[in-house]
């Protein structure tokens, strides 16, 4: 986790008129604050006769200890993916540790190299998604970089005709905005992979792994307290891993690429992936870092984005209350990585279908597929 220096969204420049430039300011803290790529563009799905419009933003975080520190987020939007005129994939990519930045990128370039050089990408999009994050994982540990005690969360969508794919690794997470009559409902297309979840807890128990939160391990309470309320409660001290016989390496997820260390106390990089088909009242979905959904709610996201016609706005908005909220509550921000992509012109060709797919402690796939208000569940 890291922060920024929170600023009012009105003090963004207005991306109404088209104005594309890359805005710098300096916070009253001194430090430089980036916006990259406040670009809107769109892309057709031909298969279905739709378009994305879409934006992205990405800002530095503010670290008054380390007033330099360059920002460990990146993100990658690749269109037309293998050639295919109907496939998309957008991504964001939250670093840590001290080469994070350098496997969020490499990540981020490899993970999407992988998925399109494999021919059966469309033939079985979910094993070839599993397939190229543990390939990129194997990679990152064999690269000159040291992830030993660094890595980075991945939150993916990939697109496929009117079909989307969502590979989670880690606690960024992917929101879809669902009209239901006179209402706009957040539903979450990934799941915050933290010892918060008793699955994970346990998964990562039965590998060896110590949870504690950081004041378990200070001895400021006691440890053997194995429950620490809910995220929105407990995020300002979050339960975290550790090796048995060590203060390391603390991670507040239980899902990454890279992190050597960790992986030997149960941090995999095998993803979760959902699949959702899009209909007519899938208005827009978000991909973003955690830094936005620290303090915001997918429901609230969902709504700030509602009141901005040009996604590019919605970004700044978001950003902007995203560092209010931080500073509000600490004394420094996260890295911020936002993407937006609104589904215009969409028409429904069948029924709404979601399915889940998890990876249990056993690699084999759950599967539950929902189709109105019926579940079906098979191992």
């Amino acid at each position: 986790m890291g922060c920024v220096h929170g600023k009012c969204c009105s003090r963004y420049p207005p991306s109404s008129n088209g104005d594309s430039r890359d805005y710098r300011e300096r916070g009253r803290y001194g430090g430089r604050h980036i916006i990259s790529d406040r670009l809107l563009e769109c892309v057709a799905v031909p298969s279905h006769n739709f378009n994305l419009e879409y934006s992205v933003l990405s800002q530095r975080g503010y670290y008054p200890d380390s007033p330099d520190k360059e920002n460990q987020d990146s993100y990658i939007i690749k269109t037309e993916i293998q050639g295919n005129p109907n496939v998309h994939f957008f991504g964001v990519f939250d670093g840590h540790g001290q080469f994070g930045a350098q496997c969020s990128n490499f990540v981020k370039d490899r993970l999407v190299e992988v998925l399109s050089n494999d021919p059966t990408l469309l033939d079985d999009p979910v094993k070839v998604y599993n397939s190229a994050f543990l390939v990129t994982n194997s990679e990152l540990h064999n690269s000159e970089i040291d992830d030993s005690m660094s890595g980075t969360t991945a939150i993916t969508v990939l697109l496929i005709g009117n079909t989307l794919f969502v590979a989670n690794v880690g606690d960024s997470r992917a929101v879809i905005a669902v009209k239901e009559g006179n209402r706009i409902i957040a539903e979450d297309l990934s799941y915050d992979q933290t010892p918060f979840r008793k699955d994970e807890y346990d998964r990562v128990k039965l590998c060896g792994a110590r949870v504690l939160s950081v004041d378990q391990v200070e001895g400021l309470k006691d440890p053997d307290i194995q429950t620490w309320g809910d995220e929105e409660t407990e995020g300002s001290d979050p339960p975290r891993l550790w090796v048995q016989n060590g203060m390391y390496p603390g991670t507040a997820f239980t899902r990454s690429v890279g992190d050597g260390t960790a992986e030997k106390i149960g941090v995999i990089a095998v993803p979760e992936v959902s699949m959702i088909e899009l209909a007519s009242n899938h208005l827009f979905f978000v991909v973003a870092s955690d830094g936005v959904f620290e303090f915001l709610s997918s429901q609230t996201v969902v709504e700030m984005v509602a009141r901005y016609p040009d996604p590019r706005d919605a970004c700044a908005a978001i950003a902007g209350e995203s560092y209010k909220l931080w500073l509000e509550h600490e004394n420094r921000t996260d890295d911020i990585t936002i993407i937006i992509v609104h589904i215009r012109d969409l028409s429904d060709s069948g029924a709404n279908t979601t399915a889940i797919l998890r990876t249990g402690r056993g690699g084999t796939p759950d599967v539950s597929i929902t189709t109105g208000s019926e579940v079906f569940h098979s191992t």
